[in-house]
Parts: structure tokens; C-alpha cells; sequence
């Protein structure tokens, strides 16, 4: 006799190995609203034909839906499920923060950013804060997260990193993004870059 439906038990929680808990868990504690195979497949350090299996596993089950963008949890599986608080993984680390011209909308720059690579940053996924537009990316060995925030005319850049040993990488990774963002506020009729008032760099400290 079938004890749930959908991959649901009957207390209403997943039903889910270890494998499958820890792919919920990154999807979950990064709040996007899509995140993607790479993405996944780098912080988690999965196998790709193994997180193939494990998401499509999943979302049969009801517990990912799968979109042009990449996978989110679904309504469900957010109710049932008890997570740990944000934020109990790697540390975060303001990089830089920075003043934007109010004369360009920044939904115009996150369009051109999204979904877009960075010599050795590569794409996560994005999601709506309270202020505006959050966007992320990976290093590509998976060791640092990098968090672009977008509100009130301001622009932050934070990593996740486990050790100080992977802020390096973060911080080349933050301003190969700082570099190409002044390139988008570049004006389009004189082709001169719009100057940013860089307003903090801290030391890195950890």
C-alpha cells in the first residue's frame, strides 16, 4: 500500500536521500528563484550524469519544477520542508560597494548580465530582495559564491567563502563584474563610461 504520493510522506515532508537533501538545501538556502544546473553542479561539487538523475528525480516527485531558467522549489516542497536558518554555510564577505547614475534603470544592466559568464565566474541564478535585483555567480572550482545586490541607487558585491585561502578568486571574480557593469553605464551616444563613486573596499578580513 502506497504510504505517500509525489514523493511526499504522510507527515507532508520529502521523502529524500542524503544526495537529494543536500541539492534541496543549496537550492533553498540561496533563496533564487531559479537556479541552474551549473550553478548547482559547482557549489554542490555533483557529478553531472548524478545531478541529472537526482533533479529529475526530484522534480518528478514533485519537489523541483524545472523552467527556461533553471530549478526552484516548488510551493510545496518550501512548506514541508525545515531548513536550517540562511546563512549557516560559508562566510560572507563584503567585497566593494559602489553608488550607480540614476540616469540608466539598473533592470537594463541585470538584463545584461544575466545568465552571463566571467572568465572564471560562472552563472548561479537571481532572485527579487527587498531593495532589488539579487544576482550570483560561482567560482569555477566551486570554492567561492559571489553576490551581486542591486537597491536605492547602490550596488553591493559580497562572496561566500569557506576559507580566506578562496577570496582571491572571489575578489577577481567581483571585479572582472565591476568592470564589465561600467562598461554598461557607458553613455550610448559618446561611448564614455559613466564614472562609479566607489564608496568601500574593505580588507578582506574573514
Amino acid at each position: 500500500m502506497a504510504t505517500h504520493e509525489g514523493g511526499f510522506g504522510r507527515d507532508g515532508s520529502p521523502d529524500m536521500s542524503a544526495r537529494d537533501a543536500e541539492i534541496v538545501r543549496a537550492i533553498a538556502e540561496e533563496e533564487l528563484s531559479v537556479f541552474t544546473f551549473d550553478g548547482l553542479r559547482r557549489i554542490t561539487g555533483a557529478h553531472p550524469e548524478t545531478l541529472s538523475r537526482t533533479l529529475e528525480r526530484l522534480e518528478d516527485d514533485g519537489v523541483v519544477v524545472k523552467s527556461p531558467g533553471g530549478y526552484s522549489l516548488t510551493g510545496r516542497a518550501r512548506e514541508a520542508l525545515e531548513l536550517g536558518p540562511v546563512g549557516t554555510g560559508p562566510k560572507s564577505v563584503s567585497i566593494l560597494h559602489t553608488y550607480l547614475p540614476y540616469a540608466t534603470s539598473a533592470g537594463k544592466i541585470v538584463e545584461a548580465l544575466k545568465g552571463r559568464w566571467f572568465d572564471n565566474i560562472r552563472w548561479v541564478g537571481m532572485s527579487e530582495g527587498e531593495d532589488g535585483p539579487i544576482m550570483k555567480w560561482v567560482t569555477d572550482d566551486g570554492s567561492a559564491l559571489i553576490v551581486v545586490k542591486f537597491g536605492s541607487g547602490q550596488l553591493d558585491i559580497e562572496a561566500k567563502v569557506a576559507s580566506e585561502a578562496d577570496l582571491s578568486k572571489a575578489v577577481r571574480g567581483a571585479h572582472q563584474l565591476m568592470g564589465r557593469i561600467s562598461r554598461l553605464y557607458a553613455s550610448p551616444r559618446s561611448g564614455k563610461v559613466t564614472p562609479l563613486r566607489i564608496g568601500h573596499s574593505t580588507p578582506y578580513a574573514m
